[in-house]
């Protein structure tokens, strides 16, 4: 595939392989970019920018509820290269297709109501001859970065509701996974988007990641991805908005009245969707001693049903990781946990980039696996003796993204919402759920800003204050 640059798909002599992680085979290539092609990418968006702002709402309405109907039309072969350039299995893809159509549509709806609204300037002594109002204008160019964990709806968290606000986009995919990217490209330019307002450089991170973020043309950096890149690029940026999805280590919490089972099954999906490759993915469970054999014995159970394999059979419930590197790292993790004292209670074997779900208990404190985001098929099992203990231990991290309670006690839930330090608390569900119209952001090491449509148009666009003096 070729990247979007202007008013051309561009191809070039240095190309990048993307390979099935599973079986390592070349599914295509792409253009390798380099400072060059985003020097282009940001003239372009430039321009791109001034077709954007003057466009009427409704056009751009329009564009985005076509490119959701193309895409709907090809969810199979969307869910086809995300299984196969990603880690996620064929039923996982098709989920996240469905909510990539989601996140077109809602950001097509999200566009009318960009709105002001007016001030009452005779409320201040003096005044009483002014009358005026504020709109919101787009902020200008939004440089996007994103993962390789959820290629397309993560693409179209930051493209839809920017193209929504009448701003231009620089788009750099990441590097293993660019191909959902082009294609919801190619949908939106197939849609009526005008050239030059989505731009998508593909390339490695050392080659043009900081002409990407150092460039004082962009208004804004809306990155998803790992802290440490999130902190070089923080340091880097100068001044421009930025909003930031990064990492975490989500909390689980189930309490002596909760509904075992449903905890169990939800909590065993939420830590090894996407090969536990999941920013929101369930990593520490802490159980009311008075259950914990119970749902310990349901949780190992649930676990070892899971069939890990190749992605695109119907059958598989868990995937490769998305290179060999990264199973051979958290292969490390987990022989650092056994050596300094947990105890294994199922997994942790490596074949390639197949890594077996894994659950621990007795973590130590000062392991990885209980402190840092482990971003693999890893979950650790904590018998705590009370709420007060597991909402001390479950802040004890430096992240806070999400985290989750089962309990049949509103005084629990509402304990446990009030002190959870993250962006997100979920009552008898896992950690992981998620609709793409929520408010969806993190505190402390996980992030800044919030993602979801309404929020990030929010983010993607100015308050402009008008006021006559009558």
């Amino acid at each position: 595939m070729k990247m979007l640059i202007g008013e051309s798909w561009m191809d070039k002599d240095e190309k990048i392989e993307v390979r099935n992680p599973y079986n390592d085979e070349i599914i295509d290539t792409v253009p390798s970019g380099d400072v060059a092609d985003v020097e282009a990418a940001f003239q372009a968006a430039e321009e791109g920018y001034k077709i954007n702002r003057s466009l009427p709402v409704h056009q751009r309405i329009s564009i985005l509820y076509k490119a959701a109907e193309i895409i709907r039309s090809r969810e199979e072969d969307f869910a086809r290269t995300i299984a196969s350039e990603g880690s996620k299995t064929i039923k996982e893809a098709r989920k996240e297709v469905s909510r990539c159509i989601d996140t077109i549509t809602i950001s097509a709806e999200e566009a009318r109501r960009v709105v002001g609204e007016t001030i009452p300037f005779d409320s201040r002594q003096g005044s009483e001859n002014r009358v005026g109002y504020y709109y919101r204008f787009p902020i200008g160019i939004i440089v996007a970065i994103t993962p390789f964990n959820d290629p397309l709806n993560l693409v179209a968290h930051k493209v839809g509701p920017a193209i929504a606000g009448g701003n231009s986009v620089v788009l750099k995919p990441a590097t293993v996974t660019p191909l959902s990217a082009l294609k919801l490209g190619e949908a939106l330019i197939e849609a009526g988007l005008f050239w030059k307002i989505l731009n998508i450089v593909t390339g490695r991170a050392s080659k043009i990641g900081d002409a990407l973020v150092t460039d004082p043309r962009a208004r804004m950096i809306s990155f998803t991805g790992g802290t440490e890149a999130g902190l070089d690029i923080t340091k880097k940026a100068g001044l421009k908005k930025i909003g930031m999805e990064l990492g975490s280590n989500s909390p689980v919490i189930v309490m002596d009245d909760a509904d075992l089972p449903q905890a169990a099954e939800l909590s065993v999906s939420g830590a090894f969707w996407a090969v536990g490759q999941n920013c929101i993915g369930v990593q520490r469970i802490y159980i009311h001693q008075a259950v914990y054999d119970e749902f310990e014995k349901m949780f190992v159970e649930h676990t070892q049903k899971m069939k890990v394999g190749f992605q695109l059979d119907e059958d598989t419930d868990m995937g490769p990781m998305i290179t060999e590197e990264e199973a051979a790292r958290v292969e490390d993790w987990v022989k650092e946990a056994v050596a300094s004292g947990a105890e294994l209670l199922t997994g942790g074997k490596r074949k390639g980039t197949l890594f077996e779900p894994t659950v621990f208990k007795d973590m130590p404190d000062s392991a990885k696996l209980n402190c840092e985001e482990v971003f693999g098929p890893v979950v650790n099992l904590y018998k705590v003796s009370s709420l007060d203990e597991a909402l001390e231990l479950a802040n004890s991290v430096k992240y806070g993204l999400h985290g989750a309670i089962f309990t049949r006690s509103l005084e629990n839930a509402f304990k446990a919402i009030r002190e959870l330090d993250v962006g997100g608390v979920m009552v008898n569900d896992s950690t992981d759920y998620r609709i793409d119209m929520m408010p969806f952001g993190g505190v402390k090491w996980s992030g800044l800003g919030r993602e979801g449509i309404k929020f990030a148009l929010l983010e993607m666009t100015e308050p402009k204050l008008v006021c006559f003096n009558l």
